[in-house]
């Protein structure tokens, strides 16, 4: 096996939030006030969503199922800033992603709001690490549709049986880049999925840094 590209999902993957998420939402439907919206609600709306500008459809469809009038971008903008505050890298990720580049193409494929997303790559300083990097909201379908995939594999230029992708999704990443012939890594946690089987490896995330390139040199 010969590989030439990584491709890489973004959140609780290179980048983590430093707060809980469920909390984080709570505190922007207070800011904004609207009423108390679900996390499992939210991620339902997320997963209809992952081809848009911003988050403001996805907290449209979550206020109306409480018949709120609150304006759904004034509760989209209070999340988004409370997440990019939020968010910062997993130790040691930016210097290995400054390695693999001397040898791989390195891309990025993260599912969201092209706003959403963006802003996080400005906060964490991430633009010139990829060599692509593909936001879901600006693409026809979001993961693990293999279109995305297809559009990574278009930005990076390489084949998918020579591109590895890093996720910790088992739905998102390590059945869609399996289901789009690219080499599955998966990202394990306690936060993360049970590891699953269509994965080449199972990496602790803390460990990434350090096992990941010794896992490419292997391949």
């Amino acid at each position: 096996m010969s590989v030439s590209a990584v491709g890489f999902d973004l959140d609780y993957t290179l980048a983590v939030p430093t707060r809980d998420r469920e909390t984080i939402l709570s505190e922007a439907a207070a800011a904004a006030g609207a009423p108390p919206l679900s996390r499992e609600a939210y991620l339902r709306a997320h997963q209809n969503n992952l081809t848009r500008e911003t988050r403001a459809p996805i907290f449209e469809s979550l206020l109306a199922e409480h018949d709120s009038t609150v304006d759904a971008e004034a509760v989209a903008t209070a999340y988004r800033e409370r997440i990019t505050d939020a968010v910062v890298p997993v130790d040691g990720v930016e210097a290995m992603l400054v390695g693999l580049r001397t040898t791989y193409r390195v891309g990025l494929l993260t599912n969201g709001p092209v706003v959403a997303q963006e802003d996080k790559l400005t906060k964490l300083g991430w633009h010139d690490y990829f060599d692509t990097a593909l936001v879901t909201g600006s693409l026809p379908a979001g993961k693990p549709d293999v279109r995305s995939f297809e559009a990574l594999l278009d930005g990076l230029d390489t084949p998918p049986e020579e591109t590895v992708y890093i996720g910790d999704s088992v739905h998102h990443d390590i059945a869609g880049a399996h289901d789009a012939g690219l080499i599955p890594v998966q990202v394990v946690g306690p936060d993360c999925d049970d590891p699953d089987p269509r994965a080449i490896a199972h990496i602790p995330r803390e460990s990434l840094p350090t096992k990941l390139p010794e896992l490419l040199a292997d391949l």
